[in-house]
């Protein structure tokens, strides 16, 4: 039997970077910024643009992004689940924080979108007016996530990283690298591959656990920009826990 031929495009592997914010959440660039960077790397053919608790930074760079082959602009969402931080993507409208994680993921899916779970084993401890920061944890097992962010390219998270990686050599999820970008110097320094170029092939790729992890190291600057946003970021977020 002859073997079925396949497209150039089917042979090669795209680049995604699925897990970056702007200035629509708690990130410094704007959707403008991002999908002009990204253009400038070159070597992205797909990002999502996936700030917490809403889509419209995402529908902005989608916007933008359009005007070009690439990168591929997905609309995402990182949302507050009450059991930990979940990524939607594919989406259409806004998912509501607050929901537990499986009913996250039902609005998800409701709406034809792929969720994973981000950064699951990642936690911060809130103070008394400020709630704690998390990842899923074991849930990332237990409940119907399309795949598991085992690269997470936050300086830091590397016993995170591994964690998640464990957790996945049990249950098969499809294995996703993101950049968790806040800055533009964080874009694709973690990234996924997947068999094609297009975010149907990346789509086609995640139902079916075709995609691949990497993470990058950070060059020195960005680790300076980094370790000024996270000091921007706590001070801020002191501020508000303040008052």
């Amino acid at each position: 039997m002859a073997r079925p031929t396949r497209t150039i495009s089917q042979l090669m592997r795209g680049r995604a970077d699925l897990h970056i914010h702007t200035c629509f959440s708690d990130g410094w660039p704007t959707p403008t910024d991002v999908v002009e960077h990204a253009r400038e790397l070159g070597d992205l053919h797909a990002i999502a643009i996936t700030d917490h608790d809403t889509i419209e930074g995402a529908l902005r760079a989608a916007d933008y992004g359009s005007r070009y082959r690439r990168p591929h602009v997905i609309v995402g969402e990182e949302v507050s689940s009450r059991d930990g931080h979940i990524v939607g993507l594919f989406l259409h409208k806004r998912v509501r924080p607050g929901m537990s994680a499986a009913a996250t993921l039902h609005a998800i899916h409701d709406q034809g979108g792929l969720a994973f779970a981000a950064h699951p084993f990642w936690r911060t401890e809130g103070s008394r007016r400020r709630r704690s920061v998390h990842g899923v944890g074991w849930l990332a097992a237990e409940l119907e996530f399309d795949g598991i962010e085992i690269e997470n390219a936050t300086p830091g998270f590397y016993l995170f990283n591994q964690l998640a990686a464990r957790l996945n050599v049990g249950v098969r999820k499809s294995p996703l690298g993101n950049s968790d970008a806040h800055i533009l110097d964080a874009v694709g320094r973690a990234y996924t591959t997947f068999p094609g170029t297009t975010p149907r092939a990346l789509r086609e790729a995640i139902e079916g656990g075709l995609t691949l992890a990497h993470r990058e190291r950070y060059r020195a600057l960005g680790l300076v920009r980094y370790a000024a946003w996270s000091f921007n970021h706590q001070r801020v977020g002191a501020y508000a826990a303040a008052y």
